[in-house]
């Protein structure tokens, strides 16, 4: 009980100290991008096929122009314009193409070093890995000056640096896909790139107080995993610029405090109050990007705030990065149920929390490099919190394993899925129990009959049609499990995830040389076999897929210290 105290008291002493404008429900105040009537009229009418069509779209005159125009439609038409006006209405005062520019990273290079560490007799997979590293200048992308000199004009939000698109309807830049691109972007030497990348989120923490989903205004009222700190100490790992990391790391201690403040709940646990964080949207309306999508699911919520739950709920999932999945959805009696039943709020996420954790962990290192010792122990102490946390409410001593949980009935929320492995990743355990820890995960693991699936872990054992369910295998929750297993002391736990690296690599391989394209996701049960389900069509690029396939190259493929 002392050590709970103590670290009660060191939390309620990080928070006494912020002094942060923390963000409103919704930032963006767009009566075209993020609601209104107009938004509403044209994604109802469904003027595109994708909803993100439109609202990615720049205006020809300025907004008041743009409305006068549209209710002087309406008027016109007595509120029932036809699609053909619309769609003339969309052609005459919106475009395309204008915002963004194709960018040339300055330190790109088709070979980086570690090509040469690959062993020799893997010569299909250097030819592979050089493959993907010449797919970065095709996703480079930087803001036009016309965004910042009228930024009313556009829904992307100006950036003073060139970034990494993931690539296919994705033009701007995504928070948690950012941090594996990353990893790929160090493997390719590109150092400069990867700082620029960072100053971007940065800039968005300084002005919104947290980064959102994407760089466009209609995210701005949710986030996305916080992995800001993560890719801070990799870049600090590969650089040592212990100068930018004194002038930036302030701004990483105010979006953990956003998390923290915004994103966290105290659970009673046997008869103690535990605090640990979920995904939490207040906006209760439709996502712009997918406002079709949206209202036709929360058309089946009729009562009361049903409906405006369900839109907020949509938007926490979101907020995950998991859209859709049956992680987010509870089972409370014997009715069929369906996505408008999604409670994301409901859940406590153990990747979340183990993000955040070790987030908590790597900025009290940064802290210490930089000779802050005051502030590396408060973070310090921070990080064992949540570490005891953690371990104390979502580790399942029968199972062998961590789960998410149900904070309305109390409960761990079983079931398989690769977050489940998210503790590993982030070694947030007591690192005495790393071998037995690792060889219990490897048993759930292979007891699942998980190791059935050859083209790559699958993101659950369900079969529901979203996308982040059965088949669909996605490269983050790859890295998930296969570096989480590999952290670990155990012998077991490290041959699966050789085995399991091994084999999403191949898989992706084979679907590269049949396509010459990366995919966002993969389908588990058939190697080098694209994904599908959920809102829109696969997409091709893809920048975390690149950055997670030459992360298991580097790690399982070349002659480490070469």
């Amino acid at each position: 009980m002392e050590a709970t105290f103590y670290f009660a008291l060191t939390l309620l002493g990080i928070l006494n100290q912020v002094q942060v404008n923390w963000a409103e429900v919704d930032l963006c105040d767009s009566q075209i991008y993020c609601h209104g009537t107009l938004l509403d009229t044209i994604q109802m009418a469904s003027v595109f096929k994708d909803s993100k069509t439109f609202v990615d779209m720049s205006l020809k005159n300025s907004p008041e122009e743009t409305l006068t125009v549209f209710n002087n439609l309406m008027k016109n038409t007595s509120n029932e314009p036809t699609h053909k006006q619309l769609t003339d209405f969309v052609e005459e005062n919106f475009e395309t193409g204008s915002e963004l520019e194709e960018w040339t990273p300055s330190d790109y290079t088709e070979t980086p070093m570690f090509l040469e560490r690959i062993n020799s007799k893997d010569g299909d997979i250097k030819e592979f890995a050089q493959d993907l590293v010449k797919i970065w200048p095709t996703l480079g992308r930087k803001v036009s000056s016309k965004v910042s000199e009228n930024p009313e004009k556009y829904s992307l939000i100006a950036m003073p640096n060139g970034f990494i698109i993931p690539g296919g309807r994705f033009k701007e830049i995504y928070y948690w896909d950012t941090y594996w691109i990353i990893k790929g972007l160090l493997l390719s030497d590109m150092k400069t790139t990867v700082k620029g990348i960072l100053e971007n989120f940065l800039s968005f923490v300084e002005k919104y107080g947290f980064i959102p989903n994407g760089s466009r205004v209609y995210y701005l009222n949710r986030s996305q995993p916080p992995l800001l700190s993560w890719m801070v100490m990799e870049y600090i790992k590969a650089t040592n610029d212990l100068e930018w990391l004194k002038t930036n790391i302030h701004t990483l201690e105010r979006e953990l405090n956003y998390w923290i403040k915004n994103k966290t709940v105290n659970i009673d646990y046997n008869g103690e109050k535990i605090m640990l964080a979920h995904y939490a949207v207040d906006s209760d309306t439709p996502r712009p990007e997918s406002y079709l999508e949206d209202s036709r699911t929360c058309a089946y919520q009729q009562e009361g705030n049903a409906r405006k739950n369900c839109y907020q709920d949509l938007k926490s999932g979101a907020e995950s990065g998991w859209d859709f999945s049956t992680r987010w959805i509870f089972q409370d009696d014997t009715k069929k149920t369906n996505l408008s039943d999604i409670k994301t709020r409901r859940n406590i996420p153990v990747d979340l929390n183990a993000f955040l954790q070790r987030a908590f962990a790597d900025l009290g290192e940064l802290y210490k490099k930089i000779g802050n010792y005051k502030k590396s122990k408060e973070w310090r102490n921070y990080a064992s919190l949540w570490n005891r946390n953690i371990n104390t409410v979502l580790y399942d001593e029968k199972d062998g394993i961590w789960y998410d949980y149900d904070n309305v009935k109390g409960v761990l929320k079983k079931g398989f899925y690769p977050s489940n492995f998210a503790p590993l990743f982030s070694m947030s355990y007591d690192f005495e129990r790393s071998e037995i820890l690792g060889d219990r995960a490897a048993e759930y693991f292979e007891r699942m009959n998980v190791t059935k699936y050859s083209g790559g872990i699958p993101t659950s054992l369900i079969l529901s049609g979203e996308q982040w369910d059965l088949p669909n295998a996605w490269p983050p929750t790859q890295d998930m499990v296969v570096t989480g297993l590999h952290k670990t002391k155990s012998k077991k736990a490290q041959s699966l995830a050789e085995l399991l690296a091994t084999r999403w690599i191949r898989s992706n391989q084979m679907g590269f040389k049949q396509s010459g394209e990366m995919f966002e996701k993969y389908d588990a049960e058939i190697p080098g076999q694209f994904g599908g389900g959920g809102e829109y069509v696969v997409q091709s690029g893809f920048g975390w897929t690149n950055g997670v396939v030459l992360s298991f190259i580097d790690e399982f493929f070349t002659i480490q210290g070469y």
